[in-house]
């Protein structure tokens, strides 16, 4: 089920782009280290911003943070197998498959972090991000008392993004995907 869905994302990436669309999906690129380097040294920006927010009293700002430190981290991934995203939840499919076929080592919690449910039982990083960014609330105690536990899982999800990113391992998207 999420190869078809995966390759359902990069055969309508193919087809915006070679309609002059701007694509929704996955589409393969050339592997740029230099690319996830970036995403990594923005995740990192990202955690310094969020103890700023901290400091500031800034709370409603943290969610959005933290989903989108995981987030880079996944683009970063993303970007050592050549492929651009333009997709939340292709992203997500794609480092879940990955994963689930042993070609990476990522916590599947990172993963559900960013994956975009669509039924009102199932939440992740992106309703909270949703929440926090739509409510009138600046302050939000829960988000001041997961801070620490927050900040941990996004300094994990950088840490295994770099051991995925810096290893001497060539990744390429499998051609089951594409073709």
């Amino acid at each position: 089920m999420i190869a078809e869905s995966l390759k359902d994302c990069f055969s309508s990436a193919l087809k915006d782009e070679k309609t002059g669309k701007k694509h929704k999906g996955l589409l393969a690129v050339k592997p740029s280290v230099k690319e996830a380097e970036e995403y990594i040294l923005k995740a990192k920006k990202n955690l310094e911003l969020c103890r700023l927010y901290k400091e500031n009293r800034f709370d409603y700002k943290l969610p959005e943070e933290w989903f989108y430190i995981i987030y880079y981290c996944a683009l970063a991934i993303l970007s050592k197998f050549g492929i651009e995203s333009r997709s939340q939840r292709c992203t997500a499919l794609f480092l879940s498959y990955v994963k689930g076929n042993g070609i990476i080592e990522y916590d599947d919690d990172l993963v559900k972090r960013i994956t975009v449910h669509r039924e009102k039982g199932e939440k992740s990083d992106v309703d909270e991000r949703e929440k926090a960014r739509y409510s009138s609330s600046i302050q939000i105690k829960e988000v001041e008392q997961n801070y620490d536990t927050m900040m941990g899982i996004c300094k994990k999800a950088i840490s295994q993004c770099e051991d995925i990113v810096f290893s001497d391992k060539e990744f390429k998207v499998p051609k089951e995907l594409y073709e």
